[in-house]
């Protein structure tokens, strides 16, 4: 039973009552996006959410409607569905280039129809085409996902709008990939997927919104709940947000309870498509929760470099946090570990009076970095590769424990690119993030964690940093647990579905699912080292459980793996992953949901199409629009688009997004948010690293790829020895791919693979992935040449 709701004040923005002049506008409205309902049944540390967004066609012609908006990133959309005219048309999950060619050619002939299309983990596009004048079509999205728990309270985060992002790189020529005001570059090929445009700051609420959650807490006694950012009433078990709120900050609730660890097996329904495969029995999925004891960690010699975003992007209350969390961390430091404190914008700054490299974390040397790190302010673009590049390359000692701490609010689009350059190179780091923002770019930071295998801290407000930097307190030091394996005893696990295990850290539960095949019976063992090198184990028994989002959750996460070692290099994935997509019924990046009526409604096609503005988000300033074309390459902007002011708040040079008015859309072109070459170098730097082609297969490849493929089938028969077979091995497989690398002339990838191997520093399973995954990449055939999947 909920016994009270806490609410703490944010820090908003009231609304300039005269804003908004200029807007465009109709006798029924101006905006095609009237509503949008979220509905949310939580139940233990799970919840199924349902969103309905309600489009209205203001205009005298035919629409189509372009909304660009997020979802958790770690949710699974299982089910789409149009209504209109009284019609139900259910969507149907598609390869993504398919279901665009269906949906092209329903709205060419007349027809109604609407299509869902994810860009980013957390990033989602709808288009509904054929909204005839006046007429209502609502959309409904249906979602499973996995609620955090972590020192003794759950968290159900519900995004509302996406920020605007960094956009590094060079404009691209020829045809765009959406809709958005910014140019597609080189280092974001989706660039115009992911940039709405936004709102006038003070335009009067655009959209209702509703949002409501039932609470179940299967059986565990709630302490307390609290709701972060909004104002929010309770009507028995259920909560809702006040009437009148606006799409533009994270729903964020968070609940007490002691949670106790568990081992959930869910066998597969009748038509799930799966056990039929000739393997011996049905299938399930397990999900697994170990909660660790309460113990403190030994602590070891660390090299620790805190990486610090200045951006333009983190003014306000923001840098205020950043830095008072950064001071907080170097603070944490003893004199045992070695660090260094590395700022960024558009250029990449450390303490003078530290010097360069890794310092001795003396009294008088964290007080020097604390009192560089309380003179930044915020300034210039979001360059984030380079400083991490650099951080990683001050990691290089792998006899300490070394760990990478980023703070950010993560508002880049370059993912995908920082992911491929630095995805092999964390073996072996612990990287935490610090996500600072009330919109934050939360899948971002997670799929980095997971790379570095650590943890990922969000911070929505000031009220709540006391509280995120106790738990980043203990997630920089020791984990409790590493070289983490499982193994069934009575279930039999399937191999390879388990994912990343990552570590164990104090207060934090380890959350696995994967998938099994027999009866649903059982234990799974969890073992492992403790801080001590001593050996770990953590044993659960299984209980039988009716609960489907077990099954889309395992999902959602296999694909977003996949994803990730797609965006790091191996191309070769991709018909894994629509393949995956598509059996388990979970959209990805390669799938889309396509809902096409059988009736036309309009001839020819929409006449008119309107791209969704969204709300600039809370705390954010106005972008100084006058004084952008000095940091970014800036189309001049249409005489009918009125502007934001020029605000003090945020200073010259912030790559930010034009303000726009509603009902606008735009001509085509925007902007790329490149820096100004010479201003700091940073271009110059960047056209560098594109002409090494850090990320690229080199022509050296050629004649030992052969050789590289059988060393790779080799390996992966080998995965089944003792694991001091396997380091053995390991070793000699440095020693082979060493003398392959320098008889053809050297290969950077290859040399730094086999020294990696050669002088293992990290646990033998993060060492094998690594071989494996580079091995891969290396082999893998040239792919066909192919469009990109967002422009099929």
């Amino acid at each position: 039973m909920i016994t009270s709701i806490t609410p703490l004040r944010p820090d908003e923005c009231e609304p300039a009552p005269d804003a908004g002049l200029g807007a465009l506008a109709t006798e029924r409205g101006n905006l095609p996006l009237e509503s949008v309902d979220v509905t949310a049944g939580i139940s233990g540390m799970s919840a199924r959410v349902q969103v309905a967004q309600g489009f209205r066609n203001p205009f005298d012609v035919s629409l189509e409607a372009t909304y660009i908006f997020p979802l958790p990133d770690r949710a699974a959309v299982t089910a789409f569905r149009m209504e209109a005219d009284g019609r139900v048309v259910e969507g149907v999950l598609k390869e993504r280039g398919q279901a665009r060619a269906d949906y092209d050619q329903a709205v060419s002939e007349g027809r109604r129809a609407a299509i869902a299309e994810e860009d980013r983990p957390d990033v989602f596009t709808i288009r509904v085409g054929n909204v005839v004048p006046g007429e209502r079509v609502t959309v409904h999205l249906t979602l499973d996902q996995p609620l955090p728990y972590e020192d003794g309270a759950a968290t159900f985060r519900f995004p509302l709008v996406v920020a605007p992002r960094y956009i590094p790189g060079t404009p691209l020529d020829g045809e765009q990939a959406g809709g958005g005001w910014v140019s597609d570059t080189d280092a974001v090929p989706d660039a115009s997927r992911i940039t709405p445009p936004v709102l006038l700051p003070g335009f009067p609420n655009p959209v209702r919104l509703s949002l409501a959650a039932t609470i179940d807490t299967a059986g565990l006694e709630l302490r307390e709940l609290r709701s972060s950012l909004h104002t929010v009433v309770q009507e028995g078990d259920t909560v809702r947000l006040q009437p009148g709120e606006r799409l533009d900050r994270d729903f964020i609730l968070r609940l007490s309870f002691d949670a106790s660890g568990s081992l959930a097996l869910v066998p597969d329904a009748e038509g799930d498509g799966t056990g039929d495969d000739g393997t011996g029995g049905e299938e399930g999925t397990f999900a697994l929760t170990v909660i660790p004891q309460e113990a403190s960690a030994t602590a070891a010699p660390r090299d620790v470099v805190l990486v610090l975003d200045r951006s333009g992007s983190m003014t306000g209350w923001k840098m205020v946090a950043a830095r008072r969390a950064a001071a907080r961390i170097v603070d944490t430091l003893t004199g045992g570990d070695r660090f260094a404190v590395l700022s960024f914008d558009t250029v990449v700054e450390g303490p003078d009076r530290l010097g360069e490299g890794l310092v001795e974390a003396s009294d008088r040397n964290r007080y020097r970095a604390v009192e560089y790190l309380a003179r930044l302010e915020a300034r210039g673009g979001t360059e984030m590769l380079r400083p991490l590049e650099q951080a990683v390359a001050l990691l290089a000692d792998r006899s300490r424990d070394r760990v990478l701490v980023l703070v950010t609010d993560g508002q880049v689009g370059n993912e995908d690119q920082i992911l491929e350059r630095l995805g092999a190179r964390l073996a072996g780091v612990r990287v935490h993030t610090v996500g600072i923002d009330r919109a934050v770019n939360a899948g971002f930071l997670s799929r980095l964690t997971g790379f570095g295998k650590g943890r990922c801290e969000l911070v929505e407000s000031e009220d709540r940093l006391d509280e995120a930097m106790e738990h980043i307190h203990r997630r920089i030091g020791a984990p409790l647990a590493t070289d983490l394996s499982l193994k069934g005893d009575g279930l039999d696990l399937l191999p390879g579905t388990a994912g990343h295990l990552g570590a164990i850290y104090p207060g934090v539960p380890l959350a696995v699912h994967g998938r099994y095949r027999g009866d649903a019976a059982g234990t799974v063992v969890l073992g492992g080292l403790d801080a001590a090198g001593r050996p770990w184990e953590r044993r659960t028994a299984g209980t039988r459980v009716d609960n489907p989002a077990v099954r889309s959750i395992w999902a959602r996460a296999r694909l977003r793996d996949l994803e990730d070692r797609y965006a790091a290099g191996d191309h070769s994935l991709e018909e894994e992953i629509i393949a995956t997509s598509l059996e388990y019924g979970v959209l990805c990046r390669f799938t889309a949901f396509v809902a096409v009526d059988s009736r036309v409604v309009a001839e020819g096609g929409p006449e008119h199409r309107v791209v969704q503005p969204v709300e600039l988000p809370s705390g954010w300033a106005a972008p100084p629009v006058a004084a952008a074309p000095m940091a970014m390459n800036l189309m001049a902007a249409p005489a009918a688009m009125p502007m934001a002011p020029p605000s003090p708040a945020m200073p010259a040079g912030t790559p930010m997004p034009r303000m726009a008015a509603p009902g606008f859309a735009p001509p085509g072109g925007a902007y790329g948010g490149a820096p100004e070459p010479g201003a700091s170098g940073a271009m110059d730097w960047m056209e560098q690293e594109r002409e090494r082609g850090s990320g690229r297969r080199e022509d050296v490849l050629d004649p030992l790829r052969a050789q590289l493929a059988e060393e790779l089938r080799r390996l992966r028969a080998a995965a089944f020895l003792r694991v001091a077979d396997r380091l053995r091995y390991l070793v000699e497989l440095g020693g082979r791919l060493a003398v392959l690398a320098a008889h053809h002339g050297g290969h950077a990838r290859l040399e730094s693979l086999a020294k990696d191997l050669r002088e293992p520093a990290v646990d033998v399973d993060t060492l094998w992935q690594l071989a494996v995954s580079t091995l891969e990449a290396l082999t893998a055939p040239e792919p066909e040449k192919r469009r990109p999947f967002w422009k099929r």
